[in-house]
């Protein structure tokens, strides 16, 4: 099959550069797109009389039965089918003749594929969302059956001061609803149409573009033929995105990773979720959360990759913008698998809260100690002074802070009275801070309570 820009050579392309070249073999999953985009455009090519109504009609026909063929996984894809377009287009040809020639009218390749990817994205969009909605809900129901956990809250790695489990499951549920806004943020600069740019200087037959954008679900048209078909801005952020929405994964995965450990042992990975060694038998890693973490590195290069593409192109279309999909593909192939199994670890995780209690040695209790002299009218810094002093001398003599007794502390500072050990309580610790957004009992509630008007619960 002569291609179809192939009027003006007179020899073929090589060999090496016809697969070099080609995109069909990963942009064919564009066919829905590219094919509604097609049946649109015929229709507005038949609104300015390009077309007749019985061509149209036989374009529309005929494109519906080439979708059939991809549905049903019968199309069969030729050597000479550069892209997706090329391949639908021949098709169309070898299903209605001569009409199939009219629909190409007015359009080029250009402004055809940017306005596939935008389609494509827009159905990809929303299940993105449900997936992270959906990890966002295992995390809340875990939050909320276990919400009266302690355990160790960290800084640097090193115990700091007690929090709820539920507090630390919900700092991963704020990570991921910012995500969720970033994506709804991002659905509106992806929901802009170029059809009718054409090849970079808009189309010459008068198409209705705002009819084109109402018919597949637009929201407004691009301004600038020249900038639309060479604008991949929606790609890069949605890349973006997936790099922040990943790299939150990754901490997560870290954190559990960590718990899981024997010298941890604060949780446990369902064995769905964990894979075994082939030497040592008693080993359960957590390859499932080791993945999610490796998987960083691959979706964060995607985003350079595109990037590094973009930075030196000049204007309007070129090649180099082909290089868009495979990065876009293999990242939203990577969360579509990625975001279900990580909830389902959330899902069927168990917890040790007696590891956690364990876990939870005096000096978590050291800042109790100087808000306690805030109290007495001590400045926050001398009083800090003072603890480090108490820190210094219980580890001097292999004990924890409960185990000072009064006189020790009255040694350090006349503020401490009678009542220090009261404020040397994990649960109290905790209480403490009820102020939004903190780890105290009702605190965390609120944070529940205002996750499941987010999840529409």
């Amino acid at each position: 099959m002569s291609k179809l820009w192939g009027g003006r050579f007179d020899k073929p392309t090589d060999t090496l550069l016809e697969r070099f070249n080609a995109s069909i073999g990963f942009d064919w999953r564009l066919y829905a797109a590219d094919i509604a985009g097609s049946i649109a455009y015929a229709r507005a090519l038949e609104r300015v009389g390009i077309l007749t109504t019985d061509e149209a009609m036989a374009i529309v026909d005929g494109l519906q039965a080439v979708k059939a063929e991809f549905d049903a996984g019968t199309f069969t894809i030729l050597p000479s089918d550069e892209d997706i377009h090329t391949a639908v287009e021949r098709r169309l040809g070898e299903r209605i003749g001569a009409p199939a020639g009219k629909l190409h009218t007015g359009r080029s390749r250009n402004d055809q594929v940017a306005t596939d990817v935008r389609l494509y994205l827009l159905g990809q969009i929303p299940v993105l969302r449900d997936h992270v909605r959906g990890l966002q809900r295992a995390l809340v129901d875990k939050a909320e059956a276990h919400l009266g956990v302690l355990m160790p809250g960290y800084t640097h790695l090193q115990p700091a001061q007690p929090i709820l489990f539920s507090h630390w499951l919900m700092s991963f549920f704020w990570m991921l609803q910012r995500d969720v806004e970033r994506l709804d943020d991002l659905t509106r600069r992806v929901a802009v149409l170029p059809l009718g740019s054409a090849a970079l200087a808009g189309n010459p037959f008068g198409i209705d573009r705002d009819a084109l954008a109402a018919e597949l679900g637009f929201a407004r048209l691009s301004e600038n033929s020249l900038d639309a078909v060479s604008d991949r801005d929606c790609i890069a952020e949605l890349l973006f995105w997936a790099a922040l929405l990943q790299t939150h994964l990754s901490r997560l995965a870290e954190d559990l990773i960590l718990y899981a450990t024997a010298e941890f042992g604060f949780v446990e990975l369902d064995d769905a979720y964990s894979t075994g060694s082939s030497i040592m038998p008693q080993k359960k890693n957590p390859d499932s959360l080791e993945l999610a973490r490796g998987k960083t590195g691959r979706v964060v290069g995607n985003l350079v990759a595109l990037l590094t593409t973009l930075k030196g192109l000049p204007s309007s279309y070129d090649k180099d913008l082909q290089e868009d999909k495979e990065p876009l593909f293999d990242t939203l192939d990577t969360l579509e698998l990625e975001l279900p199994i990580v909830a389902g670890v959330i899902r069927t995780l168990r917890i040790h809260p007696e590891r956690m209690a364990a876990a939870l040695r005096d000096d978590l209790l050291a800042t109790e100690l100087a808000d306690y002299l805030v109290r007495q009218g001590v400045p926050f810094r001398q009083g800090h002074h003072i603890v480090g002093q108490a820190v210094r001398l219980a580890g001097e003599r292999g004990c924890g802070l409960r185990d000072l007794t009064v006189d020790d502390y009255r040694s350090l500072s006349p503020y401490f009275g009678d009542d220090v050990h009261g404020v040397l309580d994990f649960r109290r610790a905790i209480e403490q801070r009820s102020v939004p957004g903190g780890t105290a009992t009702a605190a965390v509630k609120a944070q529940i309570e205002a996750a499941k008007a987010l999840l529409g619960e």
